[in-house]
C-alpha cells in the first residue's frame, strides 16, 4: 500500500450547527437506561456524541458504512477505521433544547508503522459554542489501519478499583447506540461484515459507548465531583456479548483513573480531573 502525502489536510476547518433536541435526548436516555433530562437541563457528559452526525445518503457511504472519505477527513485507501481516543475539556454544560455550533479543525495527519502494518492517525479538534460562549473542547484521535487481524488480547490487567460496574453489551444495546448516534459503521451491527471482512469474532462494542459508561460509573461513585476534563484511549476491542467491567480509583486530589476491562485485560483507559466546587 503506497503512502500518500496528506499534509494538505492539516488546518482544514468546517463549521456546523445542531440543536440538542429533547426527542433525541430521550432516545439516548432509553438506550442507556437513564432518566431523560428536560428542556433547559444540562446534557449528561458525552451524550453530545449523538449530535453533529453527517446525514449522508446511502450512495455516499463507503463499504464499511462510514461516509466516504476524501471530503473533510482525508482519504485512507481501504484501511479500517477506529476511534483511538479523545481529550475533552468541559467548560460549561451543554443545554437540552438549545442551538449549538461546532467548529472542527484537522490538527494533524501522521502515517506510522507498527507491528500490524501502516497506521494513519488523524487528530481533529472540535470546539462547541452555545449562547455565544465556548462550552466544550474536544480533540479526537482517529486511526486508519491496514486490513490485518485485530488485536484482541495482550493488554495488562486492570488495577484494583474503588468502584466497578458489570456491563453486558448485547446486540440490542449496540444497535440502539448506533441508531441514536447515527453511526453506520458496520462492525457494530453487521455480523457477516465484521467477521468476514474485518476479522473480528463478533460485533464490536463502540469505543464512545465504553467511554460513556466508564465516565458514568465514575460520576455515580463520586456524586459530588464536577468533571472538568476527561482523556481516554482504546487499548483493544471489546466483543459482544462478552461481559466487561467499568471501574476506577482516585489517584490524587481531583484526579481519578478509570477503565474498562474484561477477561483478556484492559480495553480502554482514561483519566478524569474534577473539582467539588460549584458547577459553572
Amino acid at each position: 500500500m503506497t503512502t500518500q502525502d496528506l499534509s494538505a489536510w492539516i488546518g482544514r476547518t468546517e463549521t456546523s450547527q445542531d440543536r440538542i433536541t429533547h426527542n433525541l435526548v430521550k432516545r439516548i436516555a432509553a438506550t442507556l437506561s437513564e432518566p431523560a433530562p428536560g428542556p433547559g437541563d444540562a446534557l449528561p457528559l458525552l451524550w453530545h456524541w449523538a449530535f453533529f452526525q453527517d446525514t449522508v445518503d446511502a450512495a455516499g457511504l463507503g463499504s464499511d458504512g462510514h461516509p466516504a472519505r476524501g471530503g473533510f477527513l482525508p482519504p485512507a485507501d481501504d484501511r479500517n477505521r477506529m476511534w483511538a481516543g479523545s481529550r475533552l475539556k468541559f467548560l460549561s454544560p451543554l443545554r437540552v433544547d438549545a442551538e449549538v455550533s461546532r467548529r472542527s479543525t484537522i490538527l494533524n495527519v501522521q502515517d506510522k508503522h507498527g507491528r500490524t502494518g501502516s497506521l494513519l492517525f488523524v487528530t481533529v479538534k472540535h470546539e462547541y459554542v452555545q449562547e455565544g460562549r465556548e462550552v466544550l473542547v474536544e480533540e479526537q484521535d482517529i486511526v486508519y489501519r491496514e486490513p490485518s487481524p485485530p488485536k484482541l488480547a495482550g493488554t495488562e490487567a486492570a488495577p484494583e478499583g474503588a468502584w466497578q460496574e458489570a456491563i453486558i453489551p448485547d446486540a440490542t444495546l449496540l444497535f440502539r447506540y448506533s441508531a441514536v448516534t447515527f453511526n453506520g459503521h458496520r462492525i457494530h451491527y453487521d455480523w457477516p461484515y465484521v467477521t468476514e471482512a474485518e476479522g473480528y469474532p463478533g460485533l464490536v462494542v463502540h469505543g464512545p459507548l465504553i467511554a460513556t459508561l466508564s465516565l458514568r460509573a465514575f460520576q455515580q461513585a463520586n456524586p459530588a465531583a464536577i468533571v472538568r476534563s476527561f482523556n481516554f484511549r482504546g487499548l483493544r476491542p471489546l466483543i459482544s456479548p462478552e461481559a466487561f467491567e467499568v471501574g476506577g480509583r482516585l489517584t490524587d486530589a481531583g484526579k481519578a483513573q478509570i477503565w474498562a476491562t474484561a477477561e483478556a485485560g484492559m480495553a480502554q483507559s482514561g483519566e478524569v480531573e474534577f473539582t467539588t466546587g460549584a458547577a459553572l
